[in-house]
Formats: structure tokens, C-alpha cells, sequence
């Protein structure tokens, strides 16, 4: 196995120098002998987005961190999977298409440099900017052609500013991401797509509370998924499974599916286990436990609206802790985020017409969950009046209110068109053979309430 050494190579790890030739001569001297392995050592290098080729691992020792440059025009258009629909968006900070038997590994530190990223996001929201004006972002706008007739999630599609992740493998197969810390993502962190056979575990991930559009690990259109004894803590939701949105992915029409996730903890966050919002392709047989949710705004939490579309089901959530949630059970097919306002179909209380692009939820199994300290409700569940959560049940499990603490009933989910209402009960609307054995819900008067 050909194994190589990034400073025996010429590299320097100053936090100055910049190594992205380097490491691209040394990615294509792996490519050529059909793999091998990469070694960093501890300092600081600095460089430009790297790709990953079959058989390569590229491993860290504990003191070394790869320092991505923030300069957008270094990181060129490729195809990729962008909240949801398939486009051209900024190359990720460490990149592998089409490849097998990849791994990145070690006790270092990948560091987007993120709030260069974040802080442009920022100043083209506060001057209203909607379409590209920057060349990288009239560049995508060329390939992404219809662009403005697609859904987003709130990262800003309109203006092309598709900001990367830090790390994405795309179509590929045999993946193992293991015991690195990534911080300071542009984007979303560690987002696989259409992979097979992928573990991550042991993994950090560190984005600051209001780093905008920072999830932990997105797993999209995926199957034969481990992610196990992660530590998480970012500016959106920690560990998320998605399939596409709207008509794109019922196009595409690639499910996540077989995933198990096992003894992670998530802190800030908007979701510790997060289904959705993205889910056209459909999200079956998950399996979350032995987690802790601590402080995230949300641990269960499953979202979709109408034009979403996808079947979720035959999950199962059991023995989670979660302590100081806003609310720690979601089902939500009202989400507003990404949505216009004015769309009053999306959001109406009144049965609209079925079709492809209705989502359905069913076969949801909860138990063991001990939630204390919920500061806006015990919890939240909303279905559609033409398609109802189906087959509920949730046993053996606490939930504890605050009810004289911040927050209230309202700040449960992200949702719109659903009457408020001004009590912490555990609500339950559009919910077809929902079944509570052995649940305790302590702090409001009236446990629960269901429309």
C-alpha cells in the first residue's frame, strides 16, 4: 500500500503556506497506485478544497487541523445535492464522487473557517439580496438553470450562494469517517449522499449555537448507515436523515433507509434526531438509541409539509435522555421554514387533495424516553387532515414541563396555519391510532390535548 506523508512532501503546517497542490499531487499519486494512505501531523494546514479517491484514507494525526481557505472563487461548481435537489453548488471542503473504500480518520481537527461563510450569508440577507451578483454565483445561476422555481430550507437558493459543507461523499460506497473533530462549517458538516455502507463514528462535531444552516451529519438518500458515538453541537439540527425535496426528489426517488444511530449526544441544536424536512424519497427502518439530547431545542423531531412528499416509516426511538429541550417530541407536516407565507394550501386545516407530493408518516414506535425540563410543551404532534401520523404508540416514558420556566407552547416546532394555544400539554392533532402506554406527563394541568 503506497503511503505518503504531506510534509516529507514539501508541506507546510503553519496555518500560512498554502498546501492545496500539495495535497492534490498527493491524491492523485494515491488515485494512480489504487489507493494508500495520506498522513498529516500535528500543525496547521492550510489549503483549498481536497477530493478523495477509491481506497485512499486520509489520516490525522492528534494536533494536526486542515484549515480550509474561505476564498468562494477556490471552491468550483460541481454536481452535487443541495438542500434537497440535485444542482451544481460550491465543491465541498473534502469531496469524493463515484468512489469506494474511502475513509478519513484520526485524532484531528477539519476546520471550514466558517465565519467568513457566515457573515457573507449574513450581509446578503440584511441587503435583500435575491438573485447572484457575485461571479461564482452567476456561475452556478448559468448551470442551475430554473433555479428560481425550486425549494430551499432557508440557506438562500435564490442568490446561488451555495455555500459548501465541509465534508460530503457523493455516490459512493464502503465509507468510513472515524474519531475526527469537524468545526466551523460554511455549510452543513458531514453530508453523505446516495452512499452505501457508511459508518461514522466517534466523530466531534462543533459549529457555534447561531452558525446559520450548520447541521451536525446529514445522511440524504443513503442505506446501510451507522452513526455511533458522536458528540455534537452545532447552529441547526445535529443528526438528520433526509431524501430529496419536492418534485426533484420524487423524481430521484432515493429513500434513506437501515440506519442505525447509537449512543451520540447532541447540546446546541435546533434537533438531536431529526427525520425531514427533505423526505420525497422516503425514510424507512431507523433505528435511534441509547442517545442524549441536552439543551437541543428538539430531540425526536420529524418534519414535512405538503409538496414535500416521501413515506416516513417504521421508526423506532428508545432509552433517549433529554434535559432542557423547548419540546422533545416532534411530528410536525406543518414546517413553515422554506416556505412562502402566502401559500395558503400548505398550511390549511381543511383536507386537501392527495397526490405525490403528500408526505405520509406511519409506524413510529417510542419508548424509554426520559424528558425533563421542556420548556414550551411535552410534546408536539401534527399530521395532515387527508393524511394523518399513522400507527403511533409510545410507551414506558416521562415527560417533564417547566412550567413556570422561559417559553411557551408556541415555540414547540417551526409551523404554521395551527391555532396557538397557551398550555404545555403534550398536543396531539391529525393522529390516526396513537397509543400512550405507561407515559407520565408531569407539569401541566391537562397532559394532553388532541384535536
Amino acid at each position: 500500500m503506497e503511503k505518503l506523508n504531506l510534509e516529507a512532501l514539501g508541506g507546510i503546517a503553519d496555518g500560512l503556506f498554502d498546501n492545496t497542490e500539495l495535497f492534490r499531487r498527493a491524491m492523485d499519486r494515491l488515485r494512480a497506485a489504487a489507493g494508500g494512505l495520506l498522513e498529516l501531523g500535528p500543525g496547521v494546514w492550510a489549503t483549498g478544497p481536497i477530493e478523495l479517491f477509491s481506497g485512499c484514507t486520509l489520516s490525522l494525526a492528534e494536533g494536526a487541523v486542515i484549515s480550509f481557505i474561505p476564498e468562494p472563487y477556490r471552491y468550483r461548481p460541481v454536481p452535487s445535492r443541495w438542500e434537497g435537489i440535485e444542482c451544481y453548488a460550491m465543491h465541498p471542503c473534502l469531496f469524493s464522487s463515484g468512489q469506494q473504500d474511502v475513509a478519513i480518520e484520526g485524532r484531528g481537527i477539519i476546520d471550514g473557517n466558517g465565519s467568513v461563510w457566515w457573515s457573507l450569508f449574513r450581509e446578503k440577507q440584511a441587503a435583500g439580496q435575491y438573485e447572484p451578483e457575485s461571479e461564482t454565483e452567476k456561475a452556478l445561476a448559468m448551470l442551475n438553470q430554473g433555479y428560481g422555481g425550486q425549494p430551499g430550507g432557508g440557506g438562500g437558493r435564490g442568490t446561488q450562494f451555495l455555500r459548501p459543507p465541509a465534508i460530503q461523499f457523493f455516490k459512493c460506497r464502503n465509507v468510513k469517517i472515524r474519531n475526527i473533530t469537524v468545526i466551523n462549517s460554511p455549510f452543513w458538516s458531514i453530508h453523505p449522499v446516495y452512499c452505501e455502507n457508511l459508518e461514522i463514528t466517534g466523530v466531534t462535531v462543533r459549529n457555534p449555537p447561531d452558525a446559520p444552516n450548520t447541521d451536525g451529519i446529514d445522511i440524504d438518500s443513503c442505506e446501510g448507515v451507522l452513526v455511533a458515538d458522536c458528540t455534537i453541537s452545532v447552529g441547526d439540527d445535529g443528526i438528520a436523515l433526509k431524501s430529496g425535496s419536492g418534485a426533484d426528489g420524487l423524481r430521484v426517488n432515493r429513500p434513506t433507509r437501515d440506519v442505525t444511530v447509537r449512543n451520540c449526544t447532541v447540546g446546541a441544536g435546533h434537533g438531536g434526531i431529526v427525520i425531514g424536512s427533505e423526505t420525497a424519497g422516503g425514510i424507512h427502518r431507523v433505528l435511534t438509541e441509547d442517545c442524549r439530547f441536552i439543551g437541543t431545542d428538539r430531540g425526536i423531531r420529524i418534519k414535512s409539509r405538503r409538496g414535500r412528499g416521501g413515506e416516513i416509516a417504521d421508526l423506532v426511538f428508545r432509552n433517549l435522555i433529554m434535559e432542557d429541550n423547548l419540546c422533545p417530541l416532534t411530528i410536525n407536516m406543518y414546517y413553515r421554514c422554506g416556505a412562502s407565507p402566502d401559500d395558503k394550501q400548505l398550511f390549511s386545516l381543511s383536507p386537501e387533495p392527495c397526490g405525490p407530493g403528500t408526505p405520509r408518516i406511519r409506524n413510529i414506535h417510542i419508548s424509554g424516553v426520559r424528558a425533563c425540563g421542556c420548556r414550551a410543551s411535552a410534546g408536539f404532534i401534527a399530521g395532515l387532515p387527508e393524511s394523518p401520523v399513522e400507527n403511533l404508540t409510545i410507551e414506558d416514558s416521562l415527560f417533564c414541563t417547566s412550567e413556570n420556566g422561559a417559553g411557551n407552547a408556541d415555540e414547540s416546532e417551526m409551523y404554521q396555519g395551527i391555532p396557538p394555544v397557551g398550555v404545555k400539554s403534550f398536543r396531539v392533532l391529525n393522529a390516526k391510532e396513537a397509543r400512550f402506554s405507561g407515559v407520565q406527563v408531569i407539569g401541566p394541568l391537562e397532559p394532553f390535548i388532541y384535536h
